[in-house]
């Protein structure tokens, strides 16, 4: 890992690296080298890299340059196979990536399958796989639900260290994209809305240098309005998942005060605006907090609210942590709201909860935390 992060090679471009590459007085085929040996190769030194000449890697080296690769600081392995990494930045920062392996009866993130089945072993058996990254140290929205929440906004992680996280899971996994398709969803610790251009670098990078492609990506907003239709804009793009989590804004408010800034009806008309591709569909998320938001009149008036957009609803059973003042639905009620929704026309899913046990279940994302029973490997 780069022990300065302003000399991180993780996180530049194809033009950028052929740039210094040639700044050094070396061929431009030298910066695709450096790129395919970065986003590719996953190289975690310099001096790995085979392809250039020794010479030119001690150069490098001596400019205080470094490949910037996260650090895994612990890993948390739960019984259904989830990994959750503790993965450390050159300042010492903390954020958590998910690994979320999946077998035929799963669903993997969007729904796509991934992969090539691991035989005869329990965390490597899988044929579909997600990984769930962060974009922020902490998180500046202050939803009262979620346990990123509580550590409040730190800073912005660079394009860089969003890359870095997949390509750390990648090598930990030792699973190679696109031999091996991977799904990847920015639901982790922070608002990618919030840190757009390093995110959407990335996203970039992810997809000309890792080689997942756009279509097995969806990033998670709370939602920010003015960049959802800044996202629409974008020639490349994973697929938009908004936060919803109410039907109305005296409630919405109550638990994502963002919404008093921009408020249902402004989130609608921008999620209405949205221009999708062919076949695509929003998603919109829920999370069903017990007695709070899960009636069935909720779900009467969460159907009326979103009528007409091409979406479907993801419910989440809300994933209990220390500090959240509130309730899991019964699974009764949860299936009651799902069938509201289905009646009025509405694709509407229940997502399995995966890694709960070691808090890697969606909301649950905090650094670390104190007294969990888990399995931890360093």
């Amino acid at each position: 890992m780069s022990t300065e992060k302003e000399s991180a090679l993780l996180g530049l471009s194809l033009q950028q690296l052929t740039k210094l590459m040639e700044e050094l007085g070396e061929p431009s085929y030298r910066g695709r080298q450096l790129f395919e040996a970065i986003y590719q190769g996953r190289v975690e030194r310099i001096d790995d890299i085979s392809t250039l000449p020794l010479e030119l890697r001690r150069r490098l080296v001596e400019k205080g340059l470094g490949i910037g690769q996260p650090a895994v600081q612990k890993r948390f392995v739960s019984s259904d196979g989830t990994v959750r990494y503790l993965l450390a930045m050159s300042d010492g920062q903390t954020v958590e990536a998910v690994w979320m392996p999946e077998g035929d009866d799963g669903e993997a993130g969007d729904g796509s399958e991934v992969g090539d089945t691991k035989e005869n072993d329990p965390v490597r058996n899988w044929d579909r796989a997600t990984i769930c990254i962060s974009s922020q140290v902490g998180c500046a929205v202050d939803c009262h639900f979620c346990l990123t929440a509580l550590l409040g906004a730190k800073r912005n992680l660079t394009c860089g260290e969003i890359v870095g996280q997949v390509s750390t899971v990648l090598q930990d996994q030792q699973v190679n994209p696109p031999q091996n398709r991977v799904n990847l969803v920015f639901m982790g610790m922070g608002e990618p809305f919030l840190n757009y251009e390093n995110f959407m670098v990335a996203v970039r990078l992810l997809v000309e240098g890792v080689g997942i492609p756009e279509s097995r990506m969806t990033v998670s907003t709370a939602g920010i309005v003015p960049r959802i239709a800044d996202f629409g804009a974008e020639p490349v793009r994973p697929k938009l998942a908004i936060s919803l989590n109410a039907p109305n804004d005296e409630l919405r408010s109550r638990l994502m005060p963002l919404n008093r800034k921009w408020n249902l009806e402004r989130l609608l008309a921008a999620a209405r605006e949205f221009p999708l591709r062919a076949r695509e569909r929003l998603t919109f998320e829920y999370v069903l907090l017990d007695g709070v938001n899960d009636s069935p009149s909720h779900a009467r008036e969460l159907a009326e609210r979103v009528r007409g957009i091409r979406a479907k609803i993801n419910l989440i059973a809300l994933n209990p942590g220390p500090g959240i003042g509130y309730g899991t639905p019964a699974a009764a009620r949860v299936l009651e709201f799902q069938s509201i929704l289905i009646a009025a026309g509405i694709p509407t899913f229940i997502r399995r909860p995966r890694g709960r046990d070691i808090f890697a279940a969606c909301g649950q994302l905090k650094g670390t935390v104190e007294g969990v029973s888990q399995r931890t490997f360093d």
